[in-house]
């Protein structure tokens, strides 16, 4: 099945949406209309009980998203920017503590929003020919997405502060090696790095991937006696599922589970 927008292309397969931001002439810029698209895509992804998985890439060879529109930015007054922060970072926590697993296929700029975008999915893999960083600070501003959030947790204070206060574009090898992005792949191969990658999940219990996802974002948010309790609820919510027997007594009869997804 495949639904196309101005700006936004999904295609699912079974298990796993491809999610494309198709606005290449402007190197994938999230203006209003490609945001509002997005939030259209996220939902109807969340919403299909069929989809475990959603790859998110940019069209074209140059950029994942290379940010935020600046021709839009530009003239809006305090008012109108801080209610735009707010928005596009609700749309971005629907696909941060969504149940879908999101892949971002980084081929190219994921620069401000592009890298705030990326922040947001579960798991990263870059080209290496790809570029990241948090640039805002050149524009007079600070990254208004997610990103002086979700960086620093990802790759600790210090070098968060680097890539924002200095603005700095990173290369794919130096994202992989600070924990930007987990795998590095060559151009060519990253959309089936990708795909391999979303199928293997996809072959995984759905109950069991939301509760991963679960235990680990609301985790951070905790002290870690709380987050080790709030893990073992989820864990023993698990043994509430079909396919907690399922995967237990295919193990102990030697063959391959037959998932219910409940």
């Amino acid at each position: 099945m495949a639904i196309s927008g101005t700006r936004i292309i999904t295609e699912t397969f079974e298990a796993v949406t491809l999610l494309t931001i198709n606005r290449p002439e402007a190197l994938n810029a999230l203006d209003q209309q490609t945001l509002q698209q997005l939030n259209t895509a996220v939902t109807a992804i969340e919403a299909d009980p069929r989809v475990k998985v959603a790859i998110i890439t940019g069209a074209g060879d140059k950029a994942f998203v290379a940010g935020g529109d600046i021709g839009v930015m530009q003239p809006l007054d305090p008012i109108a920017a801080r209610q735009s922060a707010v928005e596009t970072q609700q749309l971005l926590n629907k696909i941060e503590y969504g149940s879908t697993v999101f892949i971002a296929a980084i081929n190219g700029y994921a620069l401000g929003g592009g890298c705030e975008l990326a922040l947001a999915c579960d798991i990263r893999i870059a080209a290496n020919s790809a570029q990241l960083g948090q640039p805002e600070v050149n524009l007079g501003i600070i990254p208004g997405w997610g990103g002086t959030q979700r960086l620093p947790r990802l790759v600790g204070v210090s070098v968060a502060k680097q890539l924002m206060l200095t603005g700095e574009r990173i290369s794919a090898a130096k994202a992989a090696e600070i924990g930007l992005v987990g795998e590095v792949v060559n151009a060519d191969e990253l959309m089936p790095r990708a795909r391999e990658l979303a199928q293997t999940i996809a072959a995984k219990p759905k109950v069991a991937l939301q509760l991963i996802k679960e235990a680990v974002n609301n985790g951070f948010e905790m002290d870690m006696n709380r987050a080790f309790a709030y893990e073992a609820d989820l864990f023993g919510l698990c043994f509430a599922t079909a396919d907690q027997k399922e995967g237990m007594l295919a193990f102990l009869e030697k063959r391959r589970p037959n998932w219910r997804d409940a």
